[in-house]
């Protein structure tokens, strides 16, 4: 509780400085709106079918890019990380595809995929599967040694160990990496509707609606809707880690 009051306390001083400042005509209002006039536009917009219709597709898109790495990255790091042959044979074509934005492969994203959600759930896939391989690599590296001989003198093979031993302990930085890549997914969603547009998204509507014709509070208004979107994810599977791994809350990578 003293944290969220800490929180609260924060996110009420933001923006009440924003607000001040929205309002003291440094800058025209119409270019930078108070929060007091973002928040009316993101309620009206509330309201709207084409905006609801938006922001649902880009929640989908997100959701289906998250699970799509989720089901790649975790086999793909297990694999890695018990097996040292593997990882030192890929370790040199992942330390170069790892660097490259994902925004970078939209053009070939786009030839290949011919466009539509694919192409940015392509991408979303991309930037959020390396949080979670790495979190699991590095979690697997760390395993005390001794756990795993007291298994072994307990008669557990190695497909137990994996099972019994070494997931229970790499669990926290899973989910560690599944809520940082969960932030990079949405980010790179939002950032290829906005810059490529095209199809339905939250993204799109931003730049059809509110950059187009000049209307700065929907542009901030739908900034805002996707910090919310992310405070939202990262606060549930934070929460989620506590329940589940009460023990070791793990640490961000």
């Amino acid at each position: 509780m003293r944290r969220a009051r800490r929180n609260l306390a924060g996110v009420a001083l933001f923006l009440l400085a924003w607000e001040i400042f929205g309002r003291s005509g440094v800058l025209r209002r119409e270019f930078f709106p108070p929060p007091s006039t973002v928040l009316a536009t993101l309620g009206r917009l509330a309201g709207s079918a084409e905006f609801v219709r938006d922001v649902v597709a880009t929640v989908l898109a997100w959701l289906i890019g998250l699970g799509l790495a989720i089901a790649i990255a975790v086999p793909a790091g297990l694999a890695l990380g018990n097996v040292p042959v593997l990882r030192a044979g890929a370790s040199a074509i992942i330390e170069f595809l790892r660097p490259i934005p994902a925004i970078a492969w939209w053009p070939l994203a786009f030839v290949l995929l011919e466009g539509g959600p694919q192409t940015k759930i392509a991408l979303a896939v991309y930037a959020s599967v390396w949080p979670i391989l790495f979190n699991i690599i590095y979690a697997l590296g760390e395993v005390d040694p001794q756990l795993i001989d007291t298994a072994r003198s307990f008669g557990l093979g190695r497909l137990e160990i994996i099972v019994r031993v070494k997931l229970p302990d790499i669990l926290p930085f899973a989910i560690t990496g599944l809520r940082i890549a969960a932030t990079f997914g949405l980010l790179v969603i939002v950032s290829t509707e906005l810059v490529f547009g095209g199809v339905a998204g939250l993204g799109t509507y931003i730049i059809k609606h509110g950059e187009e014709s000049g209307r700065i509070d929907i542009v901030l208004a739908g900034a805002v809707l996707v910090g919310l979107l992310g405070y939202l994810s990262n606060g549930s599977l934070a929460a989620l880690q506590k329940r589940l791994v009460a023990w070791s809350p793990g640490e961000l990578r």
